[in-house]
């Protein structure tokens, strides 16, 4: 099992950037891919951004494609969101989540842990 708690989030103006992370404890972490997902306020959780075991594969939803960076650093058992150009649509809580398997790294159900979120807002 693994526990994720995430910080860094925030207040920004549009067009400012932002970086969230997400530390992990637990069980070992270079073993789960690990997610990015986030929730607005009346719609349901979506997919964010998502890398790989050892950090060489990146995959991200076309919505934040180009404006986000999803990155981790397995000695520290953090992953991380850089999250620039930002507007105000991007405003949601963020969550981050532990994929044991790695099959479908879209897919919300494929992700066995989840942070409790932090909330990003974006002023217009």
């Amino acid at each position: 099992q693994v526990q994720l708690v995430e910080s860094g989030g925030g207040l920004v103006q549009a067009g400012g950037s932002l970086r969230v992370s997400c530390a992990a404890s637990g069980r070992t972490f270079s073993s789960y891919v690990m997610g990015w997902f986030r929730q607005a306020p009346g719609k349901e959780r979506e997919f964010v951004a998502a890398i790989s075991w050892s950090g060489d594969q990146t995959y991200y939803a076309d919505s934040v494609k180009g404006r986000f960076t999803i990155s981790r650093d397995n000695a520290k058992n953090t992953v991380y969101l850089q999250m620039n150009s930002l507007k105000p649509e991007d405003t949601a809580v963020y969550y981050c989540a532990a994929d044991p398997y790695g099959r479908t790294w879209y897919l919300e159900y494929e992700y066995d842990y989840w942070g409790q979120g932090t909330q990003v807002t974006v002023s217009s």
